[in-house]
């Protein structure tokens, strides 16, 4: 390693995730069997990435773990919370996505991890049903009992650090709102308050986690810590956050294929998404005001990347008020699919002299399996952040995320184009090593 100043990964890290359907239960499973030995955690870039560093007769090309140090798997301990009491070992089973032989071999350690009552408020998830929550809470009281349980499972498990991952359900859309989400007071005081309509759960989780040292990572569509208040938190306790919205299916396809389009100077008319899927997130988005939340995140993507305004021969020609391309996404929920989620893309272009052109992307994906390497990697280099000093948010990270988050305040872009996100992602890894950042995005 160069000269990096980054802190050494030693003792424990705890891991806390909220929510133990699908996705925690298909992320700890799989960190549990491939430190038995008896899997690969195949799509995680912490694992398997090399990059360059360094340049001419210094140039070598390494596995993140030797340019920066990263918290070994075998140092992981998974916590978490649910509204549902089964254990990691019941809900993998009920999950569906892993076949039973694959579960087994790690039975005992899933059947120790046992969901801590959740921080719930059925308003924002009508559709799920579970019991284990916290009973007749505020919002204040839920960050105090949150804050507790963090330090409890900090205290048992001997862990020198936590990271809090959100792999839980989409809420409600909560519209940033200058009264209560801009400033650390106001959200302190409308949880005080206990104003359920502006502090939606996740937000508790947020502060908790943020309050206790903690770095936070928000893995669903919700406004959670895309908020000011929550950056001047992050800020005060010098925690990284990060966010916002696995980038997993479809919208992974969206942020590498539309690069195509744009570099190849084609003309788009319209870009029609659509999915089936019958997991709980399905039942959940199955909800208008939570597919609010999640159209919001996946709306953004495109329109970063192709821009009417700096392209009008090419993206300003759709039917959409007739100023940009016509863009439209849809979720359906089909229980049928479980978590074999299927997206589908029709993508109408146009060429040379305006004559058209179509595209078709049938993505049969495993949204599991897609979202758990994307889990770890957001631990492992959130952990890393932390360790380094870096605060905030990590736009570092925005590589794994379908809705980057960035400062709307100052009318900040956020960069969705999946190749310059990775440029920000090894600059800031080299950065962290002690090399210089050597790529730049024009």
């Amino acid at each position: 390693m160069s000269n990096s100043n980054v802190k050494p990964a030693e003792g424990k890290l705890g891991v806390m995730v909220v929510g133990c359907g699908a996705v925690a239960t298909t992320f700890m499973t799989g960190v549990l069997m491939t430190r038995k030995g008896l899997t690969k955690p195949i799509g995680s870039m912490t694992q398997y990435d090399k990059m360059r560093v360094g340049e001419g007769a210094d140039k070598k090309y390494l596995h993140y773990k030797d340019i920066v140090p990263l918290a070994d798997l075998n140092d992981i301990v998974f916590g978490c919370w649910d509204v549902y009491p089964a254990n990691a070992y019941e809900s993998a089973i009920n999950a569906e996505v892993l076949k039973e032989k694959d579960i087994n071999p790690v039975k005992d350690e899933l059947e120790a991890i046992k969901p801590m009552k959740a921080a719930f408020d059925h308003n924002y998830a009508a559709r799920l049903t579970g019991n284990n929550i916290m009973e007749g809470k505020t919002r204040w009281e839920m960050v105090e009992q949150l804050r507790q349980d963090i330090r409890n499972f900090k205290n048992e498990h001997n862990c020198s650090r936590i990271v809090v991952l959100w792999a839980a359900s989409t809420e409600v859309y909560v519209a940033p709102d200058e009264k209560y989400h801009y400033h650390l007071a106001d959200l302190e005081a409308a949880m005080k308050a206990d104003d359920k309509e502006h502090v939606a759960p996740s937000m508790c989780y947020a502060y908790a986690a943020l309050t206790e040292g903690a770095p936070f990572i928000m893995g669903a569509p919700n406004t959670t810590v895309d908020i000011p208040a929550m950056w001047e938190l992050a800020e005060k306790t010098k925690m990284p956050i990060a966010g916002k919205d696995f980038k997993t299916g479809q919208t992974l396809v969206k942020s590498g294929f539309a690069p195509i389009i744009g570099t190849r100077c084609l003309g788009l008319a319209g870009w029609f998404s659509t999915n089936i899927l019958g997991n709980r997130d399905g039942l959940v988005l199955d909800e208008p005001a939570n597919f609010r939340t999640k159209e919001v995140s996946k709306l953004s993507t495109l329109e970063s990347i192709l821009v009417p305004e700096e392209q009008p021969d090419l993206y300003a020609h759709g039917n959409d008020e007739d100023n940009k391309y016509y863009h439209k996404v849809r979720i359906n929920y089909y229980p049928p699919r479980n978590d074999n989620k299927e997206g589908w893309d029709n993508i109408d272009i146009f060429g040379w002299m305006g004559y058209p052109m179509q595209i078709k992307i049938n993505f049969l994906c495993r949204d599991s399996i897609l979202a758990a390497p994307l889990c770890l990697d957001l631990v492992l280099l959130s952990d890393l952040a932390a360790r380094a000093g870096r605060y905030g948010t990590q736009r570092f990270l925005s590589f794994f995320l379908k809705s980057p988050m960035h400062d709307y305040t100052k009318n900040e872009v956020p960069v969705n184009h999946l190749f310059q996100q990775y440029v920000m992602l090894k600059n800031a890894i080299r950065e962290m090593g002690g090399y210089p950042a050597d790529e730049a995005i024009d």
